[in-house]
């Protein structure tokens, strides 16, 4: 029997209906700016509500219309919001629900990343995390039948989620997908040179200068930073904004960010 995690946050964080989840993907997606045919590496989004950061998000997916057929995995890693948990934790199901169906999880992958030290199994930290929920249906309406492993971030080293990572990426066909808000809390005005720092230290691939006072996902962002270092990646910025610049108020807001990462134009 297949074993699946039912959806923890559809009807708040993204709308529950079906037929209405879909519509407001499509919308944001057609929303999106124009992007090229070349599928990235890696991508990193926001995990807001999506009348927060959804436009933000889908600046991303959008990237990935179209490259169902190019892509064998999409490795997904997210901070744990809820749960005190050490190194990564692989979710202990084969499917991930959500009103537009269930997400396989890729069993290969997690089997592959599972024999790492730092790398465990916790159906307590994936129940109620959002980081990772609110990427499903952008990955099922973008990437329709690509399975993820999906992995909730705790506390780790950014060379222990970079290990996690180059065990995945050396296969062929794997997008690596971060998720991550940026500052918290601030006004409109701070939240904007704040994330603008944080913003050109992702394109400068700092990965020991990105904490979690800037960004909610730090530990896996730094991960992937130091792993597209190694490889030899540019970070392109694809949107920068917050939530007073979509739905919230501008005296204490959230900010959100959306890169993605890939091999140097001459070297590809």
């Amino acid at each position: 029997m297949i074993k699946v995690r039912p959806p923890a946050v559809a009807g708040a964080f993204y709308p529950g209906d079906r037929d209405r989840l879909a519509a407001t993907l499509d919308r944001l997606l057609a929303d999106a700016p124009p992007s090229p045919r070349k599928v990235p590496q890696a991508l990193v989004v926001p995990h807001a509500g999506y009348i927060y950061s959804g436009p933000i998000a889908a600046s991303a997916y959008a990237r990935l219309r179209g490259a169902a057929s190019q892509l064998r995995r999409v490795v997904l890693l997210g901070p744990s919001h809820r749960v005190r948990l050490r190194g990564l934790a692989l979710p202990d199901t084969d499917g991930l629900a959500t009103p537009l169906g269930v997400l396989p999880v890729d069993s290969e992958g997690a089997a592959a990343v599972a024999r790492l030290p730092q790398v465990s199994s916790s159906a307590l930290a994936h129940a109620q995390e959002h980081s990772l929920e609110v990427q499903f249906p952008f990955l099922q309406r973008v990437l329709p039948g690509v399975p993820v492993v999906p992995l909730v971030v705790g506390a780790a080293s950014a060379e222990q989620v970079a290990e996690v990572l180059e065990q995945l990426w050396a296969q062929e066909g794997t997008l690596v997908l971060i998720s991550s808000d940026l500052s918290h809390y601030l006004t409109y005005e701070e939240a904007r040179e704040v994330d603008r720092e944080t913003a050109d230290r992702i394109l400068a691939l700092g990965a020991e200068q990105v904490d979690t006072d800037q960004a909610c996902g730090a530990i896996p962002l730094s991960g992937l930073l130091l792993a597209a270092l190694r490889r030899g990646l540019r970070a392109e910025e694809l949107d920068l904004r917050n939530s007073g610049d979509t739905a919230g108020d501008r005296s204490r807001v959230v900010g959100y960010g959306a890169f993605a990462f890939d091999l140097p134009q001459e070297t590809v």
